[in-house]
């Protein structure tokens, strides 16, 4: 199965939960692939004591998991794309939204 999550938040708890659940899902063998939107693109600058969201960001990747960030969400908040988080474009999040089984949003 396809998984299109979009994580369009910066509140740790939730975004923690969402790359956990896209790497469980990785592990069982389903494609995911995520796009963060909005506050979204914070995620990888998130500092938190009880949720280690780098870690998780981390193992989805080495797990194969592929993460978005939009562009002009970067640019509003004086920001770059990264190797994890490359800068995309609201057309790859309609490819990835076409390409899924199932879409989630997280936010």
């Amino acid at each position: 199965m396809k998984f299109g999550i979009i994580v369009n938040t910066n509140e740790p708890e939730t975004v923690w939960n969402a790359f956990r659940f896209g790497t469980t899902s990785l592990l069982e063998d389903h494609e995911v692939k995520v796009f963060l939107l909005g506050n979204g693109v914070e995620s990888e600058n998130i500092e938190s004591e009880k949720f280690n969201i780098k870690e998780q960001m981390q193992l989805f990747v080495e797990n194969d998991g592929k993460i978005y960030s939009c562009g002009s969400c970067l640019k509003l908040r004086q920001m770059e794309g990264s190797e994890f988080c490359p800068v995309s474009t609201m057309h790859d999040m309609v490819h990835i939204v076409e390409e899924s089984d199932n879409v989630l949003v997280f936010g």
